[in-house]
């Protein structure tokens, strides 16, 4: 009996601690929704001004406008088909039409996923949900973001019936190539109004919100068509149509609008600063959300990189014999970089934008050639006792490769000339002296240094890396050369400067950070033989064209003349210029000549870097104080002047005939000519 009433009386304790428990809960919960509903956006009337947030704009170094995003034309439901609403609700919420703003069983799915996985925030947000989020100024996947869009959610289903919830949110969402709504949407891909679509172009526009540039039918046709048939099958599990329909849909293949597929920015710089943004902040923000960018380009070098490509192409048809009736012709490239700070001042990835949208100067990888061997260089005065004036000859070598054949790498015009100081060999891109020298560093010793002057394409540690046999982009080689330029400075190449929301709160600011990565006097040494191919070796064009700054640079050339490059820099600016075929084709001349880089990349340079230091200060490379100038022979290393002691004893190294003439070499304290360390 006594038991009896001990568990009577711990039930009791039990169940009146569990509704005080319960209460305190319900109490904690009413006290949370009010403290967050005190910050809730207010409500627009009518709901149709919920999609009125400000244009994003994207601003040019100057300030002018180069770009809106999120251009809106809003149609009413009568003025879209059927078959895009049907498909867009069996994807998006295909219990919209049940719920009052909420779903609740996917909402405690993704609660579930929130609490029990960390760092996993998921979704579950039905037409009414994505709706009010575009209230919020921020887009950051928060559980407190996601329980105020709820409570939105809940206050725009009572205000509002679901067809006005629902003509709001087709006239928002985006679907990519610059087309928000699906007004815009249907006539961007299918030159024509919404209420014209097709069940088979009506389900491939309601795929795309997922993920509009990954399904963008210009670029990935294929891709949409896969996302179209997920669509068709949700439309069929919703019952709007049958298995047969989807089957029979699943086999058309709409034509797309060509008069609209490349027009999206115009411009490849905005195409990948743009890219950019989205993978940072999501297409939401960047296409919704009203924000401000204030891009690196300026508007006057952007032109000159463009007009600088155009002519170039045409002269390099002209010196190629292609007419206009020829189809396919070579490419180009530019990419020119802010030596100070890394900003990225132009970009063209392509001859014409409006015939390719492919952006070669950041999506492309090619060999570099000889381009690469500034690096080599740096990585042999770095860690070894060589320097400009040691002598290397220039003769037939055999290189032995483990588990492969030998390597047997050859100059470009099959001769040998003996013996000659790196510096010489620079100039004169003598690839058997380079191949010798990794040989002594060792590759993995060339892919550090390039690695760490912003070379961001992965490198393979083998031998013929010295001799450019890696891919790399455009961008790459003019953030590599941009360190060299800087004297060992990196910057990280960026292309937008600051990003405000539409309140004009700043979102992000870059802040200019230097990093050393290389040693200032060895990257001078470098940075003084480069000064040599443009003064008197393969890019001394660069003069004859009419450029007299001071400038360095190399050129680049693949043995199979697939790939001519030319990258080089001022003091305050690097540019990189690749021209070459898509699909990996000889360049050659009218005469069957291999086009090289100094025939084929150097004069679009030349005619950019013209234009774009047109009223500039001419500057000079800054000499480390510990560098010091000797005038040595080009085969022998040694002083063309005799240095004797004061006491009048000479163990100096003494001066040597050159028939082949002399140069001036830049050393480090410590290194002597001559001796070759």
């Amino acid at each position: 009996m006594r038991l009896f009433s001990w568990l009577v009386s711990l039930v009791r304790l039990l169940f009146y601690s569990g509704l005080l428990a319960v209460g305190i809960m319900v109490a904690a919960g009413c006290l949370m929704v009010f403290h967050i509903s005190q910050d809730l956006p207010k409500l627009p009337s009518p709901l149709s001004r919920i999609i009125e947030t400000p244009q994003s704009l994207i601003y040019a170094a100057d300030g002018q406008v180069l770009i809106a995003l999120g251009e809106k034309t809003s149609v009413s439901l009568n003025m879209v088909s059927p078959d895009f609403l049907n498909a867009i609700v069996a994807t998006e919420d295909h219990r919209f039409f049940e719920h009052h703003g909420v779903n609740k069983l996917r909402t405690f799915k993704a609660l579930y996923i929130t609490l029990f996985e960390p760092g996993r925030i998921q979704g579950a947000s039905t037409i009414t949900q994505q709706l009010a989020k575009n209230l919020f100024f921020s887009f950051e996947k928060t559980w407190q973001r996601k329980f105020k869009e709820m409570l939105v959610a809940f206050q725009i289903e009572q205000a509002n019936t679901k067809e006005q919830i629902l003509e709001a949110y087709i006239n928002q969402i985006h679907f990519g190539a610059g087309a928000q709504g699906i007004e815009k949407a249907a006539r961007m891909y299918f030159d024509k109004p919404a209420q014209d679509l097709t069940l088979a172009e009506a389900a491939l526009l309601a795929g795309l919100p997922k993920a509009p540039t990954q399904y963008n039918p210009f670029r990935y046709y294929d891709k949409a068509l896969a996302r179209r048939r997920v669509v068709l099958n949700s439309m069929v599990a919703a019952g709007f149509i049958s298995a047969d329909q989807a089957a029979k849909t699943d086999a058309v293949h709409p034509e797309l609008h060509d008069g609209r597929k490349d027009a999206r920015t115009g411009s490849y710089f905005l195409d990948a600063l743009i890219q950019e943004l989205v993978k940072i902040y999501g297409e939401d923000v960047v296409y919704h959300g009203g924000i401000k960018v204030y891009s690196t380009m300026d508007s006057k070098l952007q032109a000159d990189a463009r007009t600088a490509v155009a002519e170039g192409m045409a002269r390099l048809d002209e010196l190629m014999g292609l007419d206009k009736e020829v189809k396919e012709k070579p490419q180009a490239a530019l990419v020119a970089i802010d030596t100070a700070s890394g900003a990225v001042k132009a970009m063209v990835g392509g001859r014409d934008y409006y015939a390719s949208e492919f952006n070669r100067a950041v999506n492309s990888k090619r060999q570099a050639g000889s381009g690469f061997k500034p690096f080599l260089y740096y990585a042999a005065f770095r860690d070894r006792k060589l320097h400009p004036a040691t002598v290397f000859q220039d003769r037939p070598v055999a290189i032995p490769v483990t588990g492969a054949p030998d390597w047997y790498p050859r100059n470009f015009e099959k001769t040998f000339r003996g013996p000659m100081i790196l510096k010489q060999a620079l100039i004169q891109s003598v690839n058997t002296i380079a191949a010798q020298v990794v040989v002594r560093v060792g590759p993995a010793a060339v892919v550090d240094v390039a690695t760490a002057c912003g070379v961001k394409s992965p490198l393979k540690s083998v031998y013929s890396l010295a001799l450019g046999s890696s891919d790399v982009s455009v961008m790459d080689m003019a953030a590599g050369f941009s360190t060299l330029a800087s004297l060992g400075i990196y910057h990280d190449p960026f292309l937008f400067w600051r990003v405000e929301d539409a309140r004009g709160r700043v979102l992000f600011e870059h802040i200019v950070k230097d990093r050393r990565v290389l040693d200032a006097a060895t990257a001078f040494q470098v940075v003084d033989m480069m000064e040599g191919v443009v003064d008197a070796g393969s890019g001394r064009d660069v003069r004859r064209l009419g450029f007299q700054r001071p400038a360095a640079g190399k050129t680049g050339t693949t043995d199979n003349y697939n790939d001519a490059w030319f990258t080089g820099f001022t003091p305050s600016l690097c540019v990189s210029v690749w021209t070459g075929y898509d699909k990996k084709k000889k360049l050659s001349d009218k005469d069957g000549r291999g086009i090289t880089g100094g025939r084929g990349a150097v004069p679009i340079w030349t005619d950019f870097m013209i234009r774009a230091m047109n009223g500039e200060p001419e500057r000079d490379f800054l000499i480390p104080s510990d560098i010091r100038y000797e005038i040595v022979g080009k085969t022998t290393g040694c002083p063309a002047v005799s240095r004797q002691n004061m006491d009048g004893g000479d163990d100096s190294p003494q001066p040597v005939a050159d028939p082949s003439g002399t140069i001036r070499v830049a050393l480090k304290k410590g290194q002597n000519p001559c001796r070759g360390y």
